[in-house]
């Protein structure tokens, strides 16, 4: 028996168990924090809902409209100036989807593994790209918006050059650890 393995599987429940203990011996009054924080939690729910509803519909009619396919037609000869693999176009919808929607990159991410197969250039990019760059317009659209933060600009334009660099530096890895 692999106690590693054993330890993994009752590290959360006895988490899960030791925290309110912890709290009762110190006084803390469990259920009532509880239930203030479930009731916080459920007030910034409701106050971030609008924010959500607007994003995902954005990103619906993004992709549903036919803009997606158009943006990434419209960057494969610059793909092709730059002396690209032609496979890689297949990429772009991700490297665009990405920042948007997570799952919607991961749609993606799971038909391009299931088109190109999981060890390709494709595959291995996908993967690499879904680990190495973050969902900004969602994480300023719901987290910023349920705080109150109104002037995201240059928090968006850190976030869109940390995901074009985290883009260039996945073709970057892939390229050079696997081919």
């Amino acid at each position: 028996m692999n106690i590693i393995a054993e330890i993994s599987r009752w590290a959360i429940p006895l988490l899960l168990l030791l925290v309110p203990v912890v709290a009762y011996l110190r006084g803390v009054p469990v259920y009532e924090s509880f239930v203030e924080g479930a009731e916080e939690g459920f007030k910034t729910g409701v106050r971030i809902l609008p924010f959500l509803i607007g994003m995902l519909v954005s990103i619906r009619v993004f992709v549903d409209s036919g803009a997606l396919n158009i943006l990434s037609h419209c960057l494969q000869p610059l793909l092709n100036m730059l002396g690209l693999d032609p496979n890689f176009a297949a990429i772009i919808p991700l490297a665009i989807m990405r920042p948007l929607s997570g799952s919607g990159a991961l749609g993606v991410a799971t038909q391009l593994i299931n088109e190109y197969g999981p060890d390709s250039y494709i595959g291995r990019l996908a993967s690499t790209l879904q680990g190495s760059t973050d969902t900004t317009f969602f994480v300023l659209t719901v987290y910023f918006g349920s705080v109150g933060i109104k002037k995201y600009r240059y928090a968006l334009k850190l976030g869109l050059l940390a995901d074009i660099i985290g883009l260039i530096v996945s073709v970057w890895i892939v390229t050079k650890v696997f081919y």
